[in-house]
Protein backbone atom coordinates (compact mmCIF):
# COMPACT_ATOMS: atom_id res chain seq x y z
CA UNK A 1 0.00 0.00 0.00
CA UNK A 2 1.45 3.41 -0.94
CA UNK A 3 1.19 6.17 1.60
CA UNK A 4 -1.24 8.97 0.71
CA UNK A 5 -0.31 12.61 0.38
CA UNK A 6 0.34 14.29 3.70
CA UNK A 7 -2.91 15.60 5.18
CA UNK A 8 -1.55 17.41 8.22
CA UNK A 9 1.09 20.00 9.06
CA UNK A 10 4.62 18.83 9.91
CA UNK A 11 4.08 19.71 13.57
CA UNK A 12 0.84 17.71 13.73
CA UNK A 13 2.57 14.76 12.07
CA UNK A 14 5.13 14.52 14.86
CA UNK A 15 2.48 14.98 17.53
CA UNK A 16 0.65 12.05 15.93
CA UNK A 17 3.86 9.98 16.03
CA UNK A 18 4.39 10.89 19.69
CA UNK A 19 0.82 9.83 20.52
CA UNK A 20 1.19 6.44 18.83
CA UNK A 21 4.55 5.91 20.57
CA UNK A 22 3.06 6.68 23.98
CA UNK A 23 0.36 4.07 23.43
CA UNK A 24 2.89 1.48 22.23
CA UNK A 25 5.07 2.23 25.26
CA UNK A 26 2.12 1.69 27.60
CA UNK A 27 1.84 -1.85 26.32
CA UNK A 28 5.58 -2.51 26.39
CA UNK A 29 5.92 -1.19 29.93
CA UNK A 30 2.97 -3.30 31.06
CA UNK A 31 4.66 -6.38 29.64
CA UNK A 32 7.71 -5.84 31.86
CA UNK A 33 6.82 -3.46 34.67
CA UNK A 34 4.95 -6.07 36.74
CA UNK A 35 7.89 -8.48 36.97
CA UNK A 36 9.44 -6.79 40.00
CA UNK A 37 6.14 -6.55 41.90
CA UNK A 38 5.92 -10.26 42.77
CA UNK A 39 6.91 -10.17 46.46
CA UNK A 40 4.74 -7.09 47.02
CA UNK A 41 1.77 -8.91 45.47
CA UNK A 42 2.49 -11.93 47.63
CA UNK A 43 2.41 -9.83 50.80
CA UNK A 44 -0.61 -7.76 49.80
CA UNK A 45 -2.94 -10.31 48.21
CA UNK A 46 -1.42 -13.58 49.32
CA UNK A 47 -0.53 -14.45 45.73
CA UNK A 48 0.86 -17.93 45.20
CA UNK A 49 3.56 -18.79 42.67
CA UNK A 50 0.83 -19.87 40.26
CA UNK A 51 -1.01 -16.60 40.82
CA UNK A 52 2.10 -14.60 40.00
CA UNK A 53 2.55 -16.61 36.81
CA UNK A 54 -0.97 -15.72 35.71
CA UNK A 55 -0.61 -12.03 36.55
CA UNK A 56 2.54 -11.79 34.44
CA UNK A 57 1.87 -14.35 31.69
CA UNK A 58 -1.90 -13.92 31.35
CA UNK A 59 -1.46 -10.48 29.83
CA UNK A 60 0.87 -11.81 27.12
CA UNK A 61 -1.51 -14.71 26.49
CA UNK A 62 -4.59 -12.64 25.63
CA UNK A 63 -2.46 -10.05 23.83
CA UNK A 64 -0.95 -12.70 21.56
CA UNK A 65 -4.22 -14.55 21.00
CA UNK A 66 -6.00 -11.34 19.96
CA UNK A 67 -3.40 -9.50 17.85
CA UNK A 68 -4.39 -10.90 14.45
CA UNK A 69 -8.09 -10.40 15.19
CA UNK A 70 -7.38 -6.84 16.33
CA UNK A 71 -5.71 -6.04 13.04
CA UNK A 72 -8.63 -7.47 11.09
CA UNK A 73 -11.14 -5.48 13.16
CA UNK A 74 -9.19 -2.36 12.28
CA UNK A 75 -9.56 -3.26 8.60
CA UNK A 76 -13.30 -3.73 9.10
CA UNK A 77 -14.31 -0.86 11.37
CA UNK A 78 -11.49 1.64 10.84
CA UNK A 79 -8.18 2.33 12.59
CA UNK A 80 -9.33 5.35 14.59
CA UNK A 81 -12.42 3.71 16.18
CA UNK A 82 -10.50 0.58 17.17
CA UNK A 83 -7.52 2.59 18.42
CA UNK A 84 -9.71 4.77 20.63
CA UNK A 85 -11.86 1.89 21.87
CA UNK A 86 -8.80 -0.20 22.69
CA UNK A 87 -7.16 2.73 24.49
CA UNK A 88 -10.27 3.38 26.59
CA UNK A 89 -10.54 -0.32 27.50
CA UNK A 90 -6.81 -0.54 28.28
CA UNK A 91 -6.91 2.49 30.57
CA UNK A 92 -10.03 1.24 32.36
CA UNK A 93 -8.54 -2.23 32.76
CA UNK A 94 -5.40 -0.67 34.23
CA UNK A 95 -7.51 1.17 36.81
CA UNK A 96 -9.36 -2.06 37.67
CA UNK A 97 -6.01 -3.84 38.09
CA UNK A 98 -4.86 -1.08 40.45
CA UNK A 99 -7.90 -1.44 42.72
CA UNK A 100 -8.26 -5.25 42.51
CA UNK A 101 -9.05 -6.61 46.00
CA UNK A 102 -7.97 -10.20 45.28
CA UNK A 103 -5.49 -12.08 43.15
CA UNK A 104 -8.31 -13.75 41.19
CA UNK A 105 -9.80 -10.42 40.13
CA UNK A 106 -6.35 -9.04 39.33
CA UNK A 107 -5.71 -11.97 37.00
CA UNK A 108 -9.08 -11.44 35.33
CA UNK A 109 -8.42 -7.73 34.81
CA UNK A 110 -4.96 -8.50 33.41
CA UNK A 111 -6.52 -10.85 30.84
CA UNK A 112 -8.91 -8.05 29.83
CA UNK A 113 -6.01 -5.61 29.69
CA UNK A 114 -4.13 -7.88 27.28
CA UNK A 115 -7.19 -8.22 25.07
CA UNK A 116 -7.60 -4.43 25.01
CA UNK A 117 -3.95 -4.13 24.00
CA UNK A 118 -4.55 -6.58 21.16
CA UNK A 119 -7.36 -4.36 19.84
CA UNK A 120 -5.29 -1.18 20.20
CA UNK A 121 -1.73 -2.04 19.16
CA UNK A 122 -2.20 -3.25 15.56
CA UNK A 123 -3.75 0.10 14.64
CA UNK A 124 -0.77 2.33 15.53
CA UNK A 125 1.52 1.72 12.57
CA UNK A 126 -1.50 1.55 10.27
CA UNK A 127 -2.51 5.05 11.35
CA UNK A 128 0.99 6.33 10.59
CA UNK A 129 1.07 4.60 7.19
CA UNK A 130 -2.27 6.14 6.25
CA UNK A 131 -1.35 9.70 7.21
CA UNK A 132 2.39 10.17 6.62
CA UNK A 133 4.24 10.62 3.36
CA UNK A 134 6.83 7.93 2.50
CA UNK A 135 9.66 10.23 3.63
CA UNK A 136 7.93 10.99 6.95
CA UNK A 137 7.09 7.31 7.46
CA UNK A 138 10.73 6.32 7.00
CA UNK A 139 11.78 8.87 9.64
CA UNK A 140 9.00 7.75 11.97
CA UNK A 141 9.96 4.09 11.76
CA UNK A 142 13.59 5.02 12.45
CA UNK A 143 12.41 6.55 15.75
CA UNK A 144 10.24 3.56 16.72
CA UNK A 145 13.00 1.03 17.42
CA UNK A 146 15.20 3.09 19.77
CA UNK A 147 12.26 4.55 21.69
CA UNK A 148 10.54 1.20 22.22
CA UNK A 149 13.89 -0.40 23.05
CA UNK A 150 14.34 2.24 25.74
CA UNK A 151 10.87 1.37 27.03
CA UNK A 152 11.96 -2.24 27.44
CA UNK A 153 14.97 -1.08 29.47
CA UNK A 154 12.89 1.22 31.66
CA UNK A 155 10.05 -1.24 32.40
CA UNK A 156 11.54 -3.16 35.34
CA UNK A 157 13.44 -0.08 36.52
CA UNK A 158 10.29 2.05 36.60
CA UNK A 159 8.27 -0.78 38.12
CA UNK A 160 10.82 -1.29 40.87
CA UNK A 161 11.01 2.44 41.60
CA UNK A 162 7.20 2.71 41.87
CA UNK A 163 6.93 -0.27 44.22
CA UNK A 164 9.77 1.02 46.42
CA UNK A 165 8.28 4.53 46.42
CA UNK A 166 5.07 3.11 47.92
CA UNK A 167 3.19 6.40 47.54
CA UNK A 168 0.27 6.58 50.00
CA UNK A 169 0.97 2.93 50.80
CA UNK A 170 -0.19 1.86 47.32
CA UNK A 171 2.87 -0.33 46.66
CA UNK A 172 2.38 -2.55 43.60
CA UNK A 173 -0.88 -0.77 42.71
CA UNK A 174 1.14 2.19 41.40
CA UNK A 175 2.49 -0.09 38.67
CA UNK A 176 -1.00 -0.19 37.14
CA UNK A 177 -2.24 3.20 38.31
CA UNK A 178 0.47 5.01 36.34
CA UNK A 179 -1.33 3.98 33.14
CA UNK A 180 -4.45 5.98 34.02
CA UNK A 181 -3.16 9.56 33.62
CA UNK A 182 -0.96 8.51 30.69
CA UNK A 183 -3.90 6.76 29.04
CA UNK A 184 -6.22 9.73 29.51
CA UNK A 185 -3.64 12.10 28.03
CA UNK A 186 -3.09 9.75 25.10
CA UNK A 187 -6.86 9.49 24.60
CA UNK A 188 -7.24 13.28 24.44
CA UNK A 189 -4.39 13.58 21.94
CA UNK A 190 -5.70 10.67 19.87
CA UNK A 191 -9.20 12.16 19.70
CA UNK A 192 -7.71 15.39 18.41
CA UNK A 193 -4.93 14.10 16.15
CA UNK A 194 -5.93 10.73 14.66
CA UNK A 195 -7.82 11.34 11.39
CA UNK A 196 -11.17 9.70 10.85
CA UNK A 197 -11.46 6.64 8.63
CA UNK A 198 -14.34 4.36 7.78
CA UNK A 199 -12.68 0.98 7.26
CA UNK A 200 -14.06 -1.61 4.86
CA UNK A 201 -17.53 -2.43 6.18
CA UNK A 202 -18.07 -5.21 3.63
CA UNK A 203 -15.12 -7.17 5.05
CA UNK A 204 -16.21 -10.24 7.01
CA UNK A 205 -14.30 -11.03 10.19
CA UNK A 206 -13.49 -14.69 10.87
CA UNK A 207 -14.82 -14.90 14.43
CA UNK A 208 -14.66 -18.72 14.49
CA UNK A 209 -10.95 -18.64 13.65
CA UNK A 210 -10.30 -16.08 16.38
CA UNK A 211 -12.13 -18.22 18.95
CA UNK A 212 -10.17 -21.32 17.92
CA UNK A 213 -6.85 -19.52 18.44
CA UNK A 214 -7.92 -18.09 21.80
CA UNK A 215 -9.21 -21.42 23.14
CA UNK A 216 -6.16 -23.36 21.93
CA UNK A 217 -3.84 -20.80 23.56
CA UNK A 218 -5.71 -21.00 26.86
CA UNK A 219 -5.60 -24.82 26.77
CA UNK A 220 -1.83 -24.59 26.24
CA UNK A 221 -0.99 -22.14 29.04
CA UNK A 222 -3.49 -23.35 31.67
CA UNK A 223 -1.84 -26.72 32.41
CA UNK A 224 1.65 -25.19 32.25
CA UNK A 225 0.67 -22.73 34.96
CA UNK A 226 -1.33 -25.14 37.11
CA UNK A 227 0.43 -28.45 36.48
CA UNK A 228 3.25 -28.17 39.03
CA UNK A 229 0.98 -27.13 41.89
CA UNK A 230 -1.57 -29.82 41.02
CA UNK A 231 0.92 -32.66 40.58
CA UNK A 232 0.36 -32.95 36.82
CA UNK A 233 -2.98 -34.83 36.87
CA UNK A 234 -4.55 -36.36 33.77
CA UNK A 235 -6.47 -33.20 32.85
CA UNK A 236 -3.23 -31.25 32.30
CA UNK A 237 -2.05 -33.70 29.64
CA UNK A 238 -5.49 -33.79 28.04
CA UNK A 239 -5.47 -30.00 27.92
CA UNK A 240 -2.08 -29.91 26.19
CA UNK A 241 -3.32 -32.47 23.66
CA UNK A 242 -6.48 -30.45 23.07
CA UNK A 243 -4.36 -27.33 22.47
CA UNK A 244 -2.45 -29.09 19.69
CA UNK A 245 -5.73 -30.23 18.17
CA UNK A 246 -7.09 -26.69 18.45
CA UNK A 247 -4.18 -25.16 16.53
CA UNK A 248 -4.45 -27.85 13.85
CA UNK A 249 -8.19 -27.18 13.66
CA UNK A 250 -7.49 -23.48 13.20
CA UNK A 251 -5.23 -24.18 10.22
CA UNK A 252 -7.86 -26.43 8.65
CA UNK A 253 -10.57 -23.84 9.29
CA UNK A 254 -8.54 -21.16 7.53
CA UNK A 255 -8.31 -23.37 4.46
CA UNK A 256 -12.07 -23.85 4.53
CA UNK A 257 -12.68 -20.11 4.83
CA UNK A 258 -10.42 -19.47 1.84
CA UNK A 259 -12.23 -22.10 -0.25
CA UNK A 260 -15.44 -20.16 0.41
CA UNK A 261 -13.82 -16.99 -1.01
CA UNK A 262 -13.88 -15.27 2.37
CA UNK A 263 -10.89 -13.46 3.94
CA UNK A 264 -9.14 -15.68 6.50
CA UNK A 265 -7.41 -14.40 9.63
CA UNK A 266 -4.19 -16.07 8.46
CA UNK A 267 -3.15 -17.00 4.94
CA UNK A 268 -3.31 -20.84 4.97
CA UNK A 269 -0.46 -21.23 2.45
CA UNK A 270 1.94 -20.13 5.20
CA UNK A 271 1.53 -23.45 6.97
CA UNK A 272 2.71 -25.25 3.85
CA UNK A 273 6.11 -23.55 4.02
CA UNK A 274 8.38 -25.63 6.21
CA UNK A 275 10.91 -22.80 6.71
CA UNK A 276 8.19 -20.48 8.03
CA UNK A 277 6.73 -23.19 10.27
CA UNK A 278 10.18 -23.85 11.70
CA UNK A 279 10.52 -20.10 12.14
CA UNK A 280 7.37 -20.04 14.27
CA UNK A 281 8.87 -22.69 16.54
CA UNK A 282 12.13 -20.73 16.70
CA UNK A 283 10.36 -17.48 17.64
CA UNK A 284 8.37 -19.25 20.36
CA UNK A 285 11.53 -20.88 21.74
CA UNK A 286 13.57 -17.71 21.67
CA UNK A 287 11.08 -15.34 23.27
CA UNK A 288 9.83 -17.95 25.73
CA UNK A 289 13.38 -18.53 26.93
CA UNK A 290 14.33 -14.85 26.97
CA UNK A 291 11.29 -13.61 28.88
CA UNK A 292 11.19 -16.59 31.23
CA UNK A 293 14.87 -16.29 32.15
CA UNK A 294 14.72 -12.57 32.88
CA UNK A 295 11.64 -13.09 35.05
CA UNK A 296 13.31 -15.71 37.24
CA UNK A 297 16.40 -13.46 37.44
CA UNK A 298 14.16 -10.91 39.14
CA UNK A 299 12.76 -13.60 41.44
CA UNK A 300 16.30 -14.73 42.30
CA UNK A 301 17.40 -11.21 43.24
CA UNK A 302 14.34 -10.47 45.37
CA UNK A 303 13.60 -13.83 46.99
CA UNK A 304 17.12 -15.20 47.18
CA UNK A 305 19.29 -12.14 47.77
CA UNK A 306 16.85 -9.81 49.51
CA UNK A 307 16.92 -7.08 46.87
CA UNK A 308 14.14 -4.51 46.93
CA UNK A 309 11.92 -4.15 43.86
CA UNK A 310 13.92 -1.09 42.78
CA UNK A 311 17.25 -2.86 43.19
CA UNK A 312 15.97 -5.89 41.28
CA UNK A 313 14.83 -3.60 38.47
CA UNK A 314 18.32 -2.12 38.26
CA UNK A 315 19.69 -5.67 38.32
CA UNK A 316 18.03 -6.18 34.93
CA UNK A 317 19.95 -3.31 33.36
CA UNK A 318 23.02 -5.33 32.26
CA UNK A 319 20.97 -7.70 30.10
CA UNK A 320 18.79 -4.85 28.84
CA UNK A 321 21.74 -2.67 27.85
CA UNK A 322 23.47 -5.72 26.38
CA UNK A 323 20.39 -6.32 24.26
CA UNK A 324 20.56 -2.74 22.98
CA UNK A 325 24.23 -3.22 22.09
CA UNK A 326 23.53 -6.53 20.35
CA UNK A 327 20.70 -5.01 18.35
CA UNK A 328 23.00 -2.22 17.21
CA UNK A 329 25.71 -4.71 16.22
CA UNK A 330 23.26 -6.81 14.26
CA UNK A 331 20.94 -4.23 12.74
CA UNK A 332 19.00 -4.52 9.53
CA UNK A 333 22.03 -4.31 7.21
CA UNK A 334 23.97 -7.16 8.82
CA UNK A 335 20.86 -9.34 8.95
CA UNK A 336 20.15 -8.69 5.28
CA UNK A 337 23.71 -9.66 4.34
CA UNK A 338 24.20 -12.71 6.55
CA UNK A 339 20.65 -13.98 7.07
CA UNK A 340 20.40 -16.99 9.33
CA UNK A 341 24.10 -16.87 10.24
CA UNK A 342 23.33 -13.76 12.29
CA UNK A 343 20.73 -15.73 14.27
CA UNK A 344 23.17 -18.58 14.82
CA UNK A 345 25.94 -16.23 15.96
CA UNK A 346 23.58 -14.44 18.33
CA UNK A 347 22.39 -17.72 19.83
CA UNK A 348 25.99 -18.85 20.42
CA UNK A 349 26.80 -15.56 22.18
CA UNK A 350 23.63 -15.85 24.26
CA UNK A 351 24.50 -19.44 25.20
CA UNK A 352 27.94 -18.24 26.32
CA UNK A 353 26.37 -15.64 28.57
CA UNK A 354 23.97 -18.14 30.12
CA UNK A 355 26.86 -20.56 30.81
CA UNK A 356 28.86 -17.70 32.33
CA UNK A 357 25.94 -16.91 34.65
CA UNK A 358 25.61 -20.56 35.67
CA UNK A 359 29.27 -20.83 36.67
CA UNK A 360 29.27 -17.40 38.35
CA UNK A 361 26.47 -18.53 40.68
CA UNK A 362 28.22 -21.68 41.88
CA UNK A 363 28.93 -19.85 45.16
CA UNK A 364 26.67 -17.01 46.33
CA UNK A 365 27.92 -16.84 49.94
CA UNK A 366 29.12 -13.25 49.50
CA UNK A 367 26.88 -12.40 46.56
CA UNK A 368 27.08 -9.00 44.89
CA UNK A 369 25.36 -7.83 41.73
CA UNK A 370 28.73 -7.78 39.96
CA UNK A 371 28.73 -11.58 39.96
CA UNK A 372 25.99 -11.61 37.34
CA UNK A 373 26.81 -8.44 35.39
CA UNK A 374 29.28 -9.99 32.87
CA UNK A 375 27.17 -13.07 32.09
CA UNK A 376 23.95 -11.03 31.91
CA UNK A 377 25.51 -8.48 29.57
CA UNK A 378 26.90 -11.17 27.23
CA UNK A 379 23.56 -13.02 27.19
CA UNK A 380 21.84 -9.71 26.43
CA UNK A 381 24.19 -8.98 23.53
CA UNK A 382 23.39 -12.38 22.01
CA UNK A 383 19.67 -11.82 22.51
CA UNK A 384 19.87 -8.40 20.85
CA UNK A 385 21.65 -9.85 17.82
CA UNK A 386 18.79 -12.36 17.38
CA UNK A 387 15.99 -9.86 18.07
CA UNK A 388 17.26 -7.45 15.42
CA UNK A 389 17.22 -10.14 12.72
CA UNK A 390 14.76 -12.90 13.57
CA UNK A 391 11.54 -11.50 12.09
CA UNK A 392 13.00 -10.43 8.76
CA UNK A 393 14.97 -13.64 8.44
CA UNK A 394 11.95 -15.85 9.04
CA UNK A 395 9.88 -13.67 6.68
CA UNK A 396 12.40 -14.52 3.98
CA UNK A 397 10.49 -17.81 3.61
CA UNK A 398 7.23 -16.20 2.49
CA UNK A 399 5.98 -14.59 -0.71
CA UNK A 400 5.37 -10.86 -0.96
CA UNK A 401 1.59 -11.19 -0.73
CA UNK A 402 1.94 -13.26 2.45
CA UNK A 403 4.15 -10.86 4.41
CA UNK A 404 1.30 -9.10 6.22
CA UNK A 405 -0.35 -12.27 7.46
CA UNK A 406 3.00 -13.88 8.30
CA UNK A 407 4.11 -10.89 10.38
CA UNK A 408 0.86 -10.91 12.31
CA UNK A 409 1.28 -14.61 13.10
CA UNK A 410 4.89 -14.07 14.21
CA UNK A 411 3.84 -11.24 16.53
CA UNK A 412 1.14 -13.42 18.08
CA UNK A 413 3.53 -16.36 18.50
CA UNK A 414 6.03 -13.99 20.13
CA UNK A 415 3.50 -13.00 22.80
CA UNK A 416 2.10 -16.49 23.37
CA UNK A 417 5.65 -17.89 23.49
CA UNK A 418 6.45 -15.34 26.17
CA UNK A 419 3.44 -16.44 28.18
CA UNK A 420 4.49 -20.08 27.90
CA UNK A 421 8.02 -19.08 28.92
CA UNK A 422 6.70 -17.38 32.06
CA UNK A 423 4.79 -20.56 32.97
CA UNK A 424 7.64 -23.00 32.27
CA UNK A 425 10.49 -21.06 33.85
CA UNK A 426 8.44 -20.03 36.88
CA UNK A 427 7.48 -23.66 37.41
CA UNK A 428 11.14 -24.73 37.26
CA UNK A 429 12.19 -21.93 39.60
CA UNK A 430 9.50 -22.34 42.26
CA UNK A 431 9.89 -26.13 42.33
CA UNK A 432 13.02 -25.60 44.44
CA UNK A 433 12.67 -22.00 45.59
CA UNK A 434 9.67 -22.77 47.78
CA UNK A 435 11.93 -25.20 49.65
CA UNK A 436 14.55 -22.49 50.17
CA UNK A 437 16.86 -23.51 47.31
CA UNK A 438 16.62 -20.22 45.43
CA UNK A 439 20.09 -20.14 43.88
CA UNK A 440 19.91 -23.79 42.83
CA UNK A 441 16.50 -23.16 41.28
CA UNK A 442 17.79 -20.20 39.30
CA UNK A 443 20.68 -22.30 38.02
CA UNK A 444 18.17 -25.01 37.04
CA UNK A 445 16.28 -22.38 35.05
CA UNK A 446 19.55 -21.42 33.35
CA UNK A 447 20.02 -25.06 32.33
CA UNK A 448 16.55 -25.01 30.78
CA UNK A 449 17.45 -21.81 28.94
CA UNK A 450 20.64 -23.45 27.63
CA UNK A 451 18.55 -26.36 26.33
CA UNK A 452 16.14 -23.92 24.65
CA UNK A 453 19.02 -22.12 22.93
CA UNK A 454 20.50 -25.46 21.84
CA UNK A 455 17.14 -26.41 20.26
CA UNK A 456 17.06 -23.03 18.53
CA UNK A 457 20.52 -23.71 17.07
CA UNK A 458 19.53 -27.26 16.12
CA UNK A 459 16.67 -26.13 13.89
CA UNK A 460 18.41 -22.98 12.63
CA UNK A 461 19.79 -24.64 9.43
CA UNK A 462 16.14 -24.89 8.30
CA UNK A 463 15.69 -21.08 8.43
CA UNK A 464 15.70 -19.14 5.14
CA UNK A 465 19.28 -18.48 4.06
CA UNK A 466 18.64 -14.78 3.51
CA UNK A 467 16.57 -12.18 5.34
CA UNK A 468 13.78 -10.24 3.69
CA UNK A 469 14.66 -6.58 3.03
CA UNK A 470 13.23 -4.33 5.73
CA UNK A 471 11.29 -2.15 3.33
CA UNK A 472 9.01 -5.14 2.69
CA UNK A 473 7.67 -4.81 6.21
CA UNK A 474 6.77 -1.19 5.59
CA UNK A 475 4.81 -2.13 2.51
CA UNK A 476 2.77 -4.86 4.17
CA UNK A 477 -0.77 -4.58 5.52
CA UNK A 478 -1.22 -2.26 8.45
CA UNK A 479 -1.70 -4.89 11.10
CA UNK A 480 1.31 -6.86 10.01
CA UNK A 481 4.23 -5.14 11.70
CA UNK A 482 5.65 -7.20 14.52
CA UNK A 483 5.33 -5.77 17.98
CA UNK A 484 8.66 -4.47 19.24
CA UNK A 485 10.13 -7.20 21.43
CA UNK A 486 10.78 -6.47 25.05
CA UNK A 487 14.42 -6.12 25.94
CA UNK A 488 14.03 -6.64 29.64
CA UNK A 489 11.34 -8.78 31.14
Amino acid sequence: MSAPEKKTSPRAVWWLLATVLVVELMDLLDSTIVNVAGPSLERSLGASAVGLQWVIGGYALTLGAGLVLGGRLGDRYGRRPMFLAGLVAFTLASLLCAIAPSIGLLIGFRLIQGLAGAMMLPQGLGILRDNLTPRELTKALAVFGPVLGLGGVLGPVLGGALVDWDLFGLGWRLVFLVNVPVGLAALALSWWLVPRDSGTRTLRVDVVGAVLVAVASALLVLPLNEGQASGWPLWTWLSLSAAAIGYAGFALWQRRVLRRDRPPLVTPSLFGKSAFTVGLVAVALFFGGLIGTQLVLTFFLQLGQGFTAGQAGLGNLPVALGTAVGGTISGGLLAAKLGRRVLQAGAVVQFTGVAWLWFALADTTDFTIWQIVPGSAVAGIGAGIVIAAVFNTVLGAVDDDEVGSASGVLSAVQSIGGSVGVAVFSTVFFAGALAGQVTESFRDALVVQAIVIALFLLISPLFPRRARPEDTDVAGPDHSAPKQPSTAS
